[in-house]
């Protein structure tokens, strides 16, 4: 699955974990101000953000791209140097351009964040008694907005249609190296299915899977500042009293409690489905035979296998019924939680309109970001299912030895045969 599209996977995800770690903290630690060496002049910390597209304009952002580029060609070199790879310019290229693309957009989002205090400031300043908006104020406040909103609809659309062309080479590479081992898989079990089936749905998966999992880290990596910044005009926060940054320790606790309920709710479901398919499988694999074979798909062999259907589905329903109780009433929660801490502050009369809805915002985008497993936690189990099908597949035809949920399938059911 990773070897066909990336050059030597565990070396390669190792480098890119360290490379990423090591630019990040090179910029965040001096990187940054190393622009000015090159005559660029940077925002004073504590200048008020620019509103509208000319965010993204700035000194700060001019000298980030060119930081991009840089560190991109560098690791793009030493993989084509040191392991040349037919994918290589979409693995390693289109990842480096699906990033960008995905922080730009993100950016966007921080300066529709940007917009929101000077927006509700104005709102709460023109239904005052003693108002100096007016409405020429406002519309041009609209306008502002409404140029964002279309430079996130056109990046949106644009990263969506990058990612499936991406997302299809890389399926156009699984297909390549496991029908190049047609003749040494055609007989496992199921081998059709999982090169058409099989990959065709990790590709679909990985789609919305992977940009999204982008989509968060990009989020944290631009709002938690955002949010820390914010979090100098709350004080205090309901039964815990004053503390320190008390937004950003709250999202992280907050974020980190509804992750490890999900994963507690729903520990059982990966195994689940991937049984699923392996029961569904076997029961439409006796059913393709039964079509030029006379002698199979007997009805009590039919029964037998369907039972074994009937069975694992009943399983799921049950499991999934508790799992979304405990998903579902959490969300709920979330939706007053940003409220509930803000209660104090708001009742002190220590924010503005604009200053509440800018944090709301923000707080909202930091735990929808901690939150990546719980929003997405079914479309992973998902995925885990068609992995270790995947897996199980290039263990038979490798002369590996099965996973333990193989071993336990076989014993248990006895339909499939390696």
């Amino acid at each position: 699955m990773l070897e066909c599209f990336f050059p030597k996977p565990k070396q390669f995800f190792s480098s890119l974990i360290v490379w990423i770690t090591i630019v990040v903290m090179f910029w965040y630690f001096g990187g940054k101000d190393f622009g000015k060496n090159f005559g660029f002049v940077f925002l004073e910390e504590g200048t008020p953000p620019v509103i509208g597209l000319g965010h993204f304009t700035t000194p700060d952002f001019q000298w980030f791209y060119i930081y991009f580029a840089i560190i991109t060609a560098i690791f793009y070199g030493f993989w084509n140097f040191y392991s040349p790879h037919k994918w290589q310019v979409w693995s390693v290229l289109g990842s480096a351009f699906i990033l960008f693309i995905t922080y730009y957009q993100v950016q966007v989002a921080v300066a529709v964040n940007n917009w929101y205090r000077p927006f509700y400031d104005a709102i709460q300043n023109a239904l005052s008694q003693e108002s100096t908006t007016t409405a020429a104020d406002l519309y041009g406040y609209m306008l502002s907005f409404l140029i964002l909103a279309l430079t996130y609809v056109l990046i949106a659309v644009f990263t969506s249609f990058f990612v499936s062309h991406y997302v299809f080479r890389w399926r156009t590479a699984m297909n390549d190296y496991y029908v190049a081992k047609w003749r040494s898989v055609r007989h496992i079990e199921g081998a059709s299915q999982r090169i058409q089936e099989d990959t065709m749905r990790f590709a679909a998966i990985m789609k919305s899977l992977g940009v999204s999992i982008v989509d968060a880290v990009m989020t944290l990596i631009a709002f938690l500042p955002v949010l820390l910044e914010l979090s100098k005009n709350v004080k205090t926060l309901p039964v815990v009293g004053e503390i320190a940054y008390p937004l950003f320790y709250a999202a992280i606790i907050w974020s980190i409690l509804g992750t490890v309920l999900m994963i507690v709710a729903g520990i059982k479901l990966p195994g689940l489905e991937f049984r699923n398919q392996r029961v569904e499988a076997a029961f439409r694999k006796e059913l393709v035979l039964g079509e030029d074979d006379e002698n199979r798909a007997e009805p009590q062999t039919l029964k037998e296998l369907f039972a074994n259907v009937r069975r694992n589905y009943f399983r799921i329903y049950l499991h999934y019924t508790y799992f979304n109780l405990f998903r579902n009433f959490y969300f709920q929660l979330n939706n007053l939680f940003a409220y509930i801490l803000l209660i104090p502050t708001i009742a002190a009369g220590a924010i503005t309109l604009g200053i509440m809805n800018q944090i709301i915002r923000a707080f909202s985008e930091v735990t929808s970001s901690f939150q990546y497993l719980v929003r997405s936690w079914s479309t992973i189990i998902d995925l885990i299912s068609v992995f270790k099908r995947l897996q199980a597949f290039e263990a038979a035809f490798k002369g590996e030895e099965l996973s333990n949920l193989d071993k336990e399938y076989i014993e248990t059911d006895g339909k499939v045969d390696y």
